[in-house]
């Protein structure tokens, strides 16, 4: 067996009820408190309330959407003013890398781009991050347990990531309950983007036995989940996207992505889609991509085949077949193509160049060649 490491958050915290922890776990950290927080949670007003009962200073940040460098200072500076000993962020990915990224600069002199990859100096951090709490409202990114923050550079037009071992969070409150009644076409984007980061590290040449036992178990439970919340709203369904969430986060900080985050990286700072519907969409063509160019190298496919089994098995395709089937699958879900972020000028085969030397490209379990990766972009579009 080779030699592995496996990072995550101090402590992880999930079950429904659990956000009713969130005061206390807090305050416990410090007592002034920089709140991060997406618009459309309404439970997060009574958690102010709390914060400000225990007697705790709290000063509020409104997360607005996927977070760009001035945002990460704008909430640097308004922390620093304030004084903050620690950093609660509650809401989608966006609101916790936001508060991810503040955490982690708050401490520091230097400024967003000086640690930021690729568009930046990316250097480490320069003093430690402060005591960070993440509350996912989403089941998607499973940000509450990575080591980055994923940061928009809108004059680079990219999203590039502020990474560092000392970013994973403190403390992660998972309650499924505060993702129970989001907008169906937001639970299935979210949810494709939590799929997707399940089966891309299952696939990853960096995949470990960790990793390996998180992945198996979240792909079938996932995509079942992902089949009920198509059709019906259901608590249990609810339960089993955040534990698919939660593991995708745990596997990618660990054993990396792959081709479809690498292009989804570059399509949503060049094009702003959403990013868990530009992974749903890239899925399937990406795994025919992926399957086709091990055939040719003569490489192993055995995974491909448990992953084909699992997700035919829960979408009642056949595992020959599913790969190809999935756009169909999505449509029939109503999910959106990607056509319409797409015009005349859009040059796809830049996106692909740019796309091959994304960090997340480099555990994908082949290398995929340009005329390859432009052609799982066409059948997005």
């Amino acid at each position: 067996m080779a030699a592995f490491s496996f990072a995550t958050a101090g402590r992880i915290i999930f079950g429904r009820g659990t956000a009713d922890r969130v005061c206390a776990e807090a305050c416990a950290l410090g007592r002034s408190i920089l709140l991060i927080r997406g618009r459309s949670v309404a439970w997060v007003d009574g958690l102010t309330d709390d914060f400000r009962a225990s007697g705790a200073e709290v000063t509020t940040v409104v997360c607005t959407g996927e977070p760009t460098v001035e945002m990460v200072e704008a909430a640097v500076t308004q922390g620093r003013a304030a004084g903050v000993e620690v950093v609660v962020a509650v809401g989608g990915g966006s609101a916790i890398d936001l508060g991810k990224a503040v955490a982690a600069l708050l401490p520091g002199k230097s400024g967003t781009m000086a640690h930021l990859e690729s568009v930046g100096a990316g250097r480490p951090l320069t003093a430690q991050p402060l005591p960070f709490v993440a509350v996912p409202t989403t089941a998607g990114t499973g940000a509450e347990v990575t080591k980055n923050a994923v940061i928009a550079v809108p004059e680079a037009r990219r999203k590039v990531s502020l990474r560092d071992d000392r970013m994973l969070p403190d403390i992660a409150i998972i309650d499924p309950a505060l993702t129970d009644g989001a907008p169906r076409a937001q639970t299935l984007a979210s949810g494709l983007d939590a799929l997707t980061q399940v089966i891309e590290p299952y696939l990853s040449h960096r995949a470990n036995p960790l990793t390996d036992a998180l992945c198996q178990a979240a792909i079938r439970r996932g995509t079942r989940a992902l089949v009920r919340l198509a059709e019906a709203e259901e608590a249990a369904a609810r339960d089993e996207m955040a534990f698919t969430s939660l593991a995708g986060g745990l596997a990618l900080a660990n054993a990396g992505l792959g081709a479809v985050h690498g292009l989804a990286g570059v399509l949503g700072g060049r094009l702003g889609a959403p990013h868990g519907l530009i992974c749903g969409r890239l899925l399937g063509p990406v795994l025919v991509a992926n399957a086709r160019q091990m055939r040719a190298e003569r490489e192993d496919l055995g995974r491909f085949g448990e992953v084909a089994s699992w997700l035919g098995e829960a979408l009642g395709q056949d595992a020959g077949e599913v790969f190809e089937a999935l756009p169909d699958v999505l449509d029939r879900w109503e999910v959106p193509r990607l056509g319409p972020w797409f015009t005349a000028e859009t040059d796809m085969d830049a996106i692909a160049a740019e796309a091959a030397d994304a960090s997340s490209m480099k555990a994908n379990p082949c290398v995929l060649p340009p005329e390859a990766l432009v052609d799982v972009l066409r059948q997005a579009v």
